[in-house]
C-alpha cells in the first residue's frame, strides 16, 4: 500500500489534554486512572476520566450538538493547534476533498441516560430538547467533527467496539487510494457513560482495582474516555511519521470472547506487516490490545508470539489511559506515534507479576530505545481485529 503521513495528531485523554501532556505522563509515569466517581455510578471501579467535561458546554450554533461525546470531541480538535493544522489542508485541497472517518462505541448514549432521567411525568415522554440525532445516532460526533472544521468530502463514523478508532485508518487509506479524497480526519471520541461501566460490570469484566495487563492476577478492565485526531496525507517527508500498513479481520469466533489461539488477531497483524511490506524483525514495538482480562491477554500474547516470536517489546498502556474502547484505536496510535518519535517504549503499568503463560516480552520498565516502527493492536467484541503498523519509511515513501 502506498504509506500515508501523519502530518498532525493530537489526543486527549484521562493522561491530559494534548501531546505533551501525554509525553509528560509517560515519562514520569503518571497513570491517569482514578477511582470511579462518575455520575452516580456505584461500582468498586477504576475509570479514566476526563477532567473539565461537564463544564465545557457547546454553545452557539453547535447547541443542539451539546453532550458529553461531542463536548469530549470539541475540546480534542482544540488541542495541539490541531484545527488550524486541517484548516491549512483545507486551503490545500478543498473542504470537498477531506474526509472524516472516525471510530466510537457509545457514541453519546449518555444523553439518552440522562433524557429518561427527565421525562415527562405524566406522560413518560423524553424531553423535548433531546434529539436522537444529535446524540446517541453513531455519526452525531461526525456530523459535529465535519461541520466544525468546516469539510464538505466524504465522511462516516465506525462502529466495531473497541477497534472502531483504529478501523478508520484502514478506511481512509482506501477512500484516499481510490481517489475519494486526497486527504483525511481520522480519529475516535468515546465518552463515559452508565451503560458501558455497568454493562462491562454485568459481563464480569470490570476489574475493582487499577487494570493489570498480562499481570498473573489480573481480573478486569479499567474504563476510560479519550478523543484523539490526526490527519492524513499522500507520504511526502519520508522523515515523517506515517501510517505504513493495516490489517483487518473478522474471525467471528465468539460474541464476546476471543479465540483462545487468537487466529483473527494474528490474521491482523500479518495482513499489517505484507501492505507495510516489512518483516517481523522490522517492528521495534507492539503496542497490545491488552484489556487485562484473562482470556483477551492469553489469547492476544499466543498471536504476537506466532507472529514476532518472544523478543520484540511489547507493553500495554491501558493501565495508563483506561481502556477507551471506541476511542482505543486513536489512543493507542498516538502512543505509538510518540514511541517512533521519541524512542521511548512505555511499561505496562500496574503489572507486578507477568503472568507465565504469556509468551511475550512485557516491557516492566519503560525502555529507552530508537525505533523505525511500531505496530498498534485493537480488537473488538464479535471479533473485529485491526492491526495498524506506524513509522517511518527511509528513502522514500512505497
Amino acid at each position: 500500500m502506498q504509506s500515508l503521513q501523519i502530518s498532525h495528531y493530537t489526543l486527549t485523554s484521562a493522561l491530559g489534554r494534548g501531546v505533551a501532556a501525554h509525553w509528560e505522563a509517560l515519562q514520569n509515569e503518571r497513570s491517569g486512572l482514578r477511582a470511579c466517581d462518575f455520575d452516580t455510578c456505584d461500582l468498586p471501579a477504576w475509570i479514566g476520566r476526563v477532567d473539565g467535561v461537564e463544564d465545557e458546554k457547546l454553545n452557539g450554533a453547535w447547541s443542539a450538538h451539546d453532550g458529553r461525546n461531542n463536548r469530549l470531541a470539541h475540546i480534542g480538535l482544540q488541542q495541539d493547534g490541531f484545527a488550524e493544522a486541517v484548516l491549512a489542508a483545507r486551503e490545500r485541497y478543498g473542504a470537498e476533498r477531506i474526509g472524516v472517518f472516525l471510530g466510537t462505541s457509545t457514541s453519546g448514549i449518555y444523553q439518552t441516560e440522562l433524557a429518561f432521567r427527565h421525562r415527562v411525568p405524566e406522560t413518560g415522554e423524553l424531553p423535548a430538547d433531546f434529539t436522537y440525532r444529535h446524540s446517541q445516532n453513531c455519526y452525531s460526533v461526525g456530523d459535529f467533527v465535519r461541520g466544525y472544521l468546516g469539510l464538505q468530502g466524504p465522511a462516516l463514523v465506525v462502529s466495531t467496539a473497541c477497534s472502531s478508532s483504529a478501523k478508520v485508518f484502514a478506511t481512509a487509506s482506501r477512500y484516499i487510494a481510490s481517489g475519494l479524497c486526497d486527504a483525511a480526519v481520522v480519529g475516535g471520541v468515546d465518552s463515559l457513560c452508565l451503560t458501558t461501566l455497568y454493562g462491562f460490570s454485568s459481563l464480569q469484566l470490570v476489574s475493582p482495582q487499577p487494570c493489570r495487563p498480562a499481570d498473573v492476577d489480573r481480573n478486569g478492565i479499567s474504563i476510560g474516555e479519550a478523543a484523539g485526531f490526526a490527519l492524513l496525507e499522500k507520504a511526502q517527508d519520508a522523515e515523517a511519521i506515517q501510517l505504513l500498513g493495516y490489517g483487518e479481520s473478522s474471525d467471528a469466533y465468539h460474541m464476546s470472547s476471543p479465540d483462545p489461539e487468537g487466529k483473527g488477531a494474528a490474521l491482523a497483524m500479518q495482513q499489517a506487516l505484507d501492505k507495510a511490506g516489512l518483516n517481523p524483525q522490522d517492528i521495534g514495538y507492539v503496542n497490545l490490545h491488552g484489556t487485562a482480562t484473562p482470556a483477551n491477554d492469553l489469547s492476544e500474547g499466543r498471536a504476537v508470539a506466532h507472529i514476532f516470536g518472544d523478543d520484540v517489546p511489547c507493553s500495554s498502556t491501558k493501565g495508563w489511559t483506561g481502556h477507551a474502547l471506541g476511542a482505543a484505536g486513536i489512543t493507542e496510535t498516538v502512543i505509538c506515534a510518540l514511541a517512533v518519535e521519541h524512542g521511548f517504549l512505555p511499561r505496562s503499568l500496574n503489572t507486578t507479576r507477568l503472568d507465565p503463560d504469556i509468551p511475550n516480552r512485557i516491557l516492566m520498565e519503560s525502555l529507552n530505545s530508537p525505533i523505525e516502527a511500531a505496530l498498534t493492536n485493537s480488537f473488538g467484541f464479535g471479533g473485529s481485529n485491526c492491526s495498524l503498523v506506524i513509522g517511518r519509511r527511509r528513502g522514500g515513501a512505497a
